[in-house]
């Protein structure tokens, strides 16, 4: 269920949003046992943007349940919660520590 979702949820964003000067991209999606909700975690480029695309994409989230409830054959489509996904920013974090650690 969740790489479907994952999937359909990229194909809308591609077709109903336009995200001027961002890249956007679906990194996971994990939805609750009992379906009620959907954490969608999105990579966001530039970082500066995460902020105003999550923000439009929760208001956007009851169109795109709407188009799934049509599109697909899932009995129940969950609630998304869109979340920024901050590994890469960790990562990077994480590098330059190393980094520091070894220059020392």
């Amino acid at each position: 269920m969740n790489d479907e979702l994952r999937k359909d949820l990229a194909n809308l964003i591609a077709k109903e949003m336009l995200f001027k000067n961002s890249l956007v991209t679906i990194s996971y999606v994990s939805c609750a046992p009992d379906l009620s909700w959907a954490k969608v975690a999105v990579s966001v480029l530039p970082d500066s943007m995460s902020g105003s695309v999550i923000k439009k994409l929760n208001g956007h989230s009851h169109l795109f349940c709407q188009i799934l409830r049509k599109q697909t054959k899932f009995r129940r489509i969950p609630k998304f919660k869109w979340v920024a996904d901050e590994t890469e920013k960790n990562a990077a974090v994480i590098d330059e520590i190393f980094k520091q650690i070894n220059e020392g």
